[in-house]
């Protein structure tokens, strides 16, 4: 039997992004250009890391961890 490692997702897609936040594509592109949410550039793709789309939420919580 193999063993598979399991490696924790440090980016998601714009796509997975606005899903995990229950928004549309174009809701969350306004957020990255409004810069309430932290995004990257590889290539040509727009990447949004994990822990940006959880300082959002936190933010949007008035800061309450």
């Amino acid at each position: 039997m193999e063993s598979q490692e399991v490696v924790e997702r440090l980016v998601y897609t714009v796509d997975e992004a606005a899903s995990a936040l229950c928004l549309s594509r174009a809701g969350l592109y306004e957020l990255i250009r409004s810069e309430q949410v932290r995004s990257i550039k590889v290539g040509r793709r727009r990447l949004v890391p994990v822990n940006a789309l959880r300082e959002y939420v936190d933010a949007a919580m008035g800061g309450a961890a």
